[in-house]
C-alpha cells in the first residue's frame, strides 16, 4: 500500500483538475524504473486505463495504481509535497530504500 499525505492529496487535487483528470474516477500513476545517479528513479503521472498487471490502492481519497513490479519497491512509502525553498515537488518517503540521491528522485535498495 503507498500512502497519500494531507498536503500531496491537495495538489494532486489541483493538477489533476488543471490537466483535464476526474480526481474521482481517474488516478495517479506510481512507478519505478531504472535510472537516476542512485540506480532506481521514481515516476508520477496521472492516468485513466488500468493495465492488466496494475495494482490498485486508494488512500486520503486518492486512487493510485502501481504495475506490480514497481509495487514490490514502493510497498509502504509515503507521497508528500514540499514546496520549501529547495524546490517544489512530490517526495516519495519509502521505506524500503538504502540510500537515496541528493534531490530525492532516484534511490537503490
Amino acid at each position: 500500500m503507498i500512502k497519500v499525505s494531507d498536503i500531496a492529496r491537495t495538489k494532486i487535487s489541483q493538477l489533476m483538475a488543471e490537466g483535464g483528470f476526474d480526481v474521482d474516477k481517474d488516478f495517479v500513476r506510481v512507478g519505478v524504473k531504472s535510472g537516476g545517479c542512485s540506480g532506481l528513479s521514481y515516476e508520477l503521472d496521472f492516468d485513466h486505463k488500468q493495465q492488466e498487471n496494475d495494482k490498485m490502492f486508494e488512500d486520503n481519497s486518492v486512487k493510485i495504481v502501481v504495475d506490480k513490479k514497481s509495487f514490490l519497491y514502493l510497498v509502504g512509502t509515503i507521497l508528500e509535497y514540499s514546496g520549501g525553498l529547495n524546490g517544489k515537488g512530490f517526495v516519495f518517503n519509502n521505506p524500503n530504500a538504502n540510500r537515496t540521491c541528493g534531490c530525492g528522485e532516484s534511490f537503490s535498495l
